[in-house]
């Protein structure tokens, strides 16, 4: 299904301002149609004149009308006139006789979208740019409760805001709505000067876990919610306008252990505030579970930072042990496996840095490169390192044993390849959807006869690439001088894995 953007961008009649004014009305769809006990569909103009839905919202808190969406097809006959009233008279229009679907009869209320042109003025488009329409199911008639005409007083309210620009706000902030309110949740309608006039059953709920054993009713939420802080030395800054709904913010409130997070929607008539809605949630579970995320993901960090630390002791140790040796193979053996250790730590380093279990590898290998220096001093060598291409991002897994088999690749071409003179060593990475290649080619002696080495590096880099990496690897002489070997890695393999 194409997203809301395409959908609006494919009529050719709207702007890109159009579309994110639309995109934060639809991300309060959820709330107007639960508020209105409805369904919400929105239209935007088409090319030919008519209209398209490009978004539908079904109410949680009644049955849905329409149990297959609406989105991406042309507007219904018969709501064609109506829709088309709203958006050239810029006013809502309701349906006066019921309207009816397929065998059930509804009332139908077509609402205007006006955008307004910015945060600092009362200005709006010179026309709709789209039509919001609700449907109601008039086949369960009922005496609806007093928590049901507060809510379709909200829902009517919203509608009238929608048709003179002032919903949604400009000033309410955007970003992640985890743990965001919903009407269901909790609701409180506030009057003016911030005096409560109505309180769901469940918002009641929310502020007794909290502490408060009266009626919300008739008191101040702000000074309510002063008392239930009392001896709070932290408070959210923003909590004062949200409390007295003065602006269309979130906070949260945490009082006897409870947090309840609260959303507040300034109702405003033709740009005048008249009063607002409070949304509530209580969130106490929602935040325990994060801090508790917040506290592996420091502690996986930390386990990081300490197995690097210790990689490094053990890399340190090993240099002592190689230069206090007498016999030059056990020093060259003592060398090879601080480098290998230092290779390792190098991944777990850049892995306490972030909070991913993924590591840009591009860093790691640039930091990986760096030991070529140390090879080559000891060899009487000079090195002219070079590389290209991209290797991404890698899970942790992969990383590491990639990066000790180029380790051990690197320094197989210095320390053979390269052994008392001066050439380069090129590192080139190639990455697709399919697989990862890695080419390490130096312009060293090249191998004796096209044989690959049987030594411990080899048989590492193998059991690396090979055994833990499912990829292949390859050695051959290049025409002329030197060798290069090639690595291909499965990124397909790699992905289901990680």
């Amino acid at each position: 299904m194409s997203t809301l953007s395409d959908l609006v961008l494919a009529q050719g009649r709207s702007s890109q301002a159009d579309v994110d004014w639309l995109h934060m009305l639809v991300a309060d769809g959820q709330l107007m149609a639960d508020l209105a006990f409805a369904d919400i569909v929105l239209w935007v103009p088409s090319a030919d004149g008519s209209f398209v839905a490009v978004a539908h919202a079904r109410p949680s808190s009644a049955a849905t009308l329409f149990y297959r969406d609406f989105v991406g097809q042309a507007i219904r006959s018969e709501w064609v006139a109506q829709v088309s009233e709203a958006f050239d008279t810029m006013r809502i229009v309701d349906s006066f006789a019921p309207a009816w679907y397929e065998e059930t009869p509804t009332r139908v209320r077509a609402v205007p979208v006006m955008r307004r042109l910015s945060p600092t003025t009362s200005q709006v488009t010179d026309r709709p740019i789209a039509v919001l329409t609700r449907h109601t199911n008039l086949s369960e008639t009922r005496s609806p409760s007093r928590q049901e005409l507060t809510f379709n007083e909200c829902a009517a309210d919203l509608f009238e805001m929608i048709a003179s620009g002032d919903f949604p706000d400009l000033g309410a902030p955007t970003g992640p709505r985890r743990g965001a309110p919903r009407a269901a949740d909790g609701l409180i309608r506030l009057d003016v000067d911030g005096i409560t006039n109505f309180a769901s059953p469940n918002a009641l709920s929310a502020f007794n876990r909290m502490g408060f054993a009266e009626e919300l009713e008739g008191e101040s939420l702000a000074e309510v919610t002063t008392r239930l802080l009392s001896g709070d030395l932290v408070v959210d800054e923003s909590l004062p306008l949200v409390v007295t709904g003065r602006a269309p913010w979130r906070t949260d409130v945490e009082a006897r252990g409870v947090t309840v997070s609260l959303r507040a929607i300034p109702m405003r008539n033709r740009g005048e505030r008249i009063g607002a809605i409070v949304l509530i949630r209580d969130v106490s579970e929602l935040r325990h579970q994060e801090r508790e995320l917040i506290t592996k993901d420091a502690t996986i960090r930390e386990i990081h930072h300490r197995v690097k630390n210790n990689l490094q002791t053990v890399a340190s140790l090993l240099r002592i042990q190689a230069r206090r040796t007498h016999s030059e193979e056990a020093r060259d053996a003592l060398s090879q496996a601080m480098r290998r250790v230092a290779a390792i730590a190098v991944v777990h380093d850049t892995l306490s840095e972030g909070l991913a279990q993924s590591v840009d590898f591009d860093a790691v290998f640039d930091r990986v490169l760096l030991l070529i220096a140390e090879v080559a001093s000891s060899h009487n060598t000079t090195v002219h390192p070079k590389s290209s291409g991209s290797f991404g991002v890698l899970p942790s897994e992969y990383a590491t044993p990639l990066a000790l088999a180029l380790t051990e690749l690197v320094t197989n071409a210095v320390e053979h390849g390269l052994a008392g003179q001066e050439g380069d060593v090129e590192i080139i990475a190639s990455r697709s959807d399919d697989t990862l290649s890695v080419k390490v080619r130096d312009t060293g002696s090249g191998l004796p006869e096209g044989k690959v080495g049987s030594g411990l590096g080899t048989q590492i880099v193998r059991t690396l690439i090979q055994g833990e990496l499912s990829g292949t690897i390859d050695w051959h002489t290049v025409l002329g001088r030197g060798t290069e070997v090639t690595i291909d890695i499965p990124m397909r393999w790699l992905s289901t894995k990680s």
